[in-house]
């Protein structure tokens, strides 16, 4: 792989964090490094396999944690499984994939390392969207729940714009700080301190 298309976001004496954009609609990939021990957690198999093996070698991947179903977030997950890496997914958005080795949940914690990613079940986008928090850090990776600008989609099947906004108001801005970093499943940053001031606008435009 062409490291210039690796994007380093945060490092710190525990933990690297790493972001390749991949397929037909630009997917964010992200590898969640221990710094100490070396391995590392990559969120959402999207596209581009040979990419993402490369990168589940070269940092050590222990597990790759799905966000959610939608096929541009999983579109790699059967060679990335071939190749012998766990996957862990929702319950309710196993269905979604081919195949799968784990199912994880709301309050469940996930090792890597000696790194902690907590996860949270934020659903609306779909029925198992799933959030994750690397502990002891600012990192909050919101698949396709939180944008800067606002929600994800809620048009597609499963999505329900009233769940997405009780997703977002009660698991994300009223349990996080303002400086914790918003990693979303496509495009660029924000923060919590930027976002959640625009909630009640979110919820007037309906979208």
């Amino acid at each position: 792989m062409d490291t210039s298309q690796l994007i380093t976001l945060h490092q710190d004496s525990s933990v690297a964090l790493y972001k390749v954009v991949v397929g037909p609609i630009d997917n964010n990939v992200f590898v969640i490094q221990c710094v100490q021990t070396g391995k590392s957690a990559m969120i959402d198999a999207a596209n581009e396999h040979e990419k993402l093996l490369e990168l589940c070698e070269k940092f050590r991947v222990d597990v790759v944690l799905e966000t959610h179903g939608h096929w541009d977030h999983i579109a790699a997950v059967p060679e990335i499984r071939d190749a012998g890496y766990s996957v862990a997914v929702s319950k309710e958005d196993s269905s979604m994939l081919e195949s799968y080795d784990q199912i994880i949940g709301q309050d469940d914690v996930i090792q890597v390392g000696r790194l902690k990613i907590e996860v949270i079940h934020t659903p609306g986008h779909t029925p198992g969207s799933l959030t994750y928090y690397v502990q002891g850090t600012p990192l909050l990776l919101t698949g396709d729940t939180l944008f800067p600008g606002g929600p994800g989609a809620t048009k597609f099947p499963g999505g329900n714009f009233q769940q997405i906004i009780e997703s977002i108001d009660r698991k994300i801005f009223a349990k996080f700080g303002p400086s914790t970093i918003i990693l979303p499943g496509h495009g660029g940053s924000s923060t919590i301190g930027a976002e959640s001031m625009h909630l009640e606008s979110w919820i007037q435009r309906g979208w």
